[in-house]
């Protein structure tokens, strides 16, 4: 009886130094600090816990389970600065092993909340409205591009992950509304695949095809020209054509803004993630979410947020282009920018 009298004090008292170990960032950090460590303010955290708390509740309190909202501001700290996991894991006091799996755990539960296309009338006219406001380019529902995120070298199909640039890669195609909000994301492609086959290969590429969605989308000439989809001239003869490039850029540079916000925010984009590629494809997501969260409580954005990705010019793949599309892409230079 002795002997289990002292196990027990011994492990209340262990239990007393981990949790006074885990702190609570929402305790001791101010406002400030909130949106400069973990880019959210109190409230949102609070809120993003409670939302989450059905996929990160612990099944038992044995073993020091970690609260969800312990979990939250330990990813969102490894997010947001993409430091080592050991550094995110010492904000809350718990081992890097224990840190990795939490940040796998919310990513899971945040990616799977990544948005839908919206597809009723009246959304959809609001993003035209802002599309046109920027510089007349009429029906215009998204801005599409590709945006590589670093990764580590992968123990399995390597080659594959090694882009245009020769570091390796996931390859993100993202649509984008005139507000920087992202409307699609497709977070699964290695590096070395290319920004027109990810397209195909997409869910988006079928609803327009079937004409789920009205309007047209805005990408560069890495992509095919279609009806749905609207590219530059790549050698413009006349000055409406010229316009209409002019146009066309200044609109589909949202996307590009869209990118450097999102990795100005959740700088583990901007790093390298070195962990397998399923696991960064999660934490992509994961981030797009946030940004989305991000940007409907209209936070500030960082210093430099406001600089946009590099654009890259590619060439398109043979066979991209029919017909329809040009025709369609002739009568908007013809109708609008002609005048």
């Amino acid at each position: 009886m002795a002997h289990f009298n002292i196990c027990f004090y011994e492990r209340a008292i262990r239990r007393e130094r981990v949790f006074k170990d885990r702190l609570n960032p929402l305790e001791v950090l101010s406002e400030k600090e909130l949106l400069e460590k973990l880019r959210f303010p109190r409230h949102a955290i609070q809120e993003l816990a409670i939302d989450l708390e059905e996929h990160l509740r612990p099944e038992t309190l044995r073993n020091f389970s970690i609260s969800p909202l312990l979990q939250v501001c330990l990813a969102l700290r490894f997010f947001a600065t993409g430091c080592f996991i050991n550094t995110a894991a010492d904000l809350i006091g718990v081992h890097k092993s224990t840190a990795s799996r939490i940040i796998h755990r919310v990513a899971c539960a945040l990616s799977g909340r990544l948005p839908l296309y919206p597809t009723d009338v009246s959304t959809l006219n609001k993003v035209k409205a802002d599309f046109f406001n920027i510089a007349g380019f009429p029906n215009v529902v998204g801005a599409i591009d590709g945006t590589h995120i670093r990764i580590q070298a992968p123990s399995t199909h390597e080659p594959l992950f090694v882009n245009r640039k020769g570091y390796h890669s996931i390859n993100v195609q993202a649509i984008c509304d005139a507000k920087l909000r992202v409307l699609n994301c497709v977070a699964r492609w290695p590096g070395s695949t290319h920004d027109s086959r990810i397209l195909v290969n997409s869910r988006i590429h079928d609803a327009f095809e079937r004409g789920e969605l009205q309007g047209v989308l805005l990408g560069d000439s890495g992509y095919p020209l279609k009806p749905w989809l609207l590219t530059p001239f790549l050698n413009p003869v006349s000055v409406p054509q010229a316009r209409y490039n002019t146009a066309h850029t200044k609109t589909r540079n949202v996307i590009e803004r869209c990118f450097g916000v999102l990795k100005r925010r959740f700088h583990c984009l901007h790093a390298e993630l070195k962990m397998k590629p399923e696991k960064v494809c999660n934490i992509i997501c994961a981030c797009v979410v946030l940004h989305n969260m991000a940007r409907d409580l209209a936070l500030p954005d960082l210093e430099d947020d406001q600089i946009c990705e590099e654009p890259t010019l590619e060439i398109t793949e043979a066979g991209g282009e029919d017909g329809s599309g040009r025709y369609i892409r002739q009568m908007i230079v013809e109708n609008i920018f002609s005048v």
